[in-house]
């Protein structure tokens, strides 16, 4: 069984869980958090949405298969759905459209934490893509085993991203967004193809699934 950016392994998964919500994604959003709040705030809320990000692809990733048998949602479903949403949010990064993404705000004076977390909510902490990816991953191996090395995958890349907001809060601060804007319609090349790629996979099981039943 494949996952959905090739052989099933570690590798593969964290290069999947880089693409729908690595650096080059969340960036372009926190540059605009860093320049509307001081330096020191705009860590803070990077560090609070990479520490909830992480806890709820954990949530997630422990509980795919359950979360699937209530909703009585088979993984050829998952990965097909997943897939559109894949390719239709690929097409709007290719376009210059953040599809989904709220409009930007200016920072709350008196709750400067919480405006740049709500900011940074859907993009990063329950973006549809990231929680669509976990559970497609999570179910494509069972285990315990399989499911925390899921976890772990995708803690390791919100780690990242926490290192990159933090480090470059000064510099994003004073740069121009269209370095990040040139580094976000590249990502939406990638994830168009991941998203064909998982609609593609998708597919072949369900035809196979129904050449078993008949």
């Amino acid at each position: 069984m494949s996952s959905i950016t090739g052989p099933l392994n570690v590798t593969s998964t964290f290069v999947t869980f880089f693409a729908v919500v690595g650096p080059p994604k969340v960036m372009l959003t926190f540059a605009h958090v860093a320049r509307e709040r001081t330096a020191q705030e705009a860590r803070r809320v990077a560090l609070l949405a990479s520490a909830a990000s992480a806890l709820l692809g954990a949530l997630c990733a422990w509980t795919a298969p359950y979360v699937t048998d209530f909703f009585h949602i088979s993984a050829e479903s998952l990965e097909l759905a997943g897939g559109i949403i894949f390719f239709l949010y690929a097409v709007g990064l290719v376009l210059g459209m953040h599809l989904g993404a709220d409009s930007q705000e200016e920072a709350d004076e008196m709750h400067p934490l919480v405006s740049g977390f709500r900011e940074l909510l859907l993009p990063y902490v329950v973006s549809p893509l990231a929680v669509t990816a976990v559970l497609v991953e999570s179910l494509s191996k069972e285990g315990w085993a399989w499911r925390s090395t899921v976890v772990a995958s995708f803690v390791a890349v919100a780690l990242i991203d926490a290192v990159c907001m933090v480090a470059t809060t000064g510099l994003l601060r004073k740069v121009h967004t269209t370095t990040l804007e040139m580094c976000s319609r590249l990502l939406g090349l990638l994830l168009a193809a991941v998203g064909v790629e998982l609609f593609l996979t998708g597919l072949d099981r369900a035809i196979r699934a129904w050449g078993n039943v008949h």
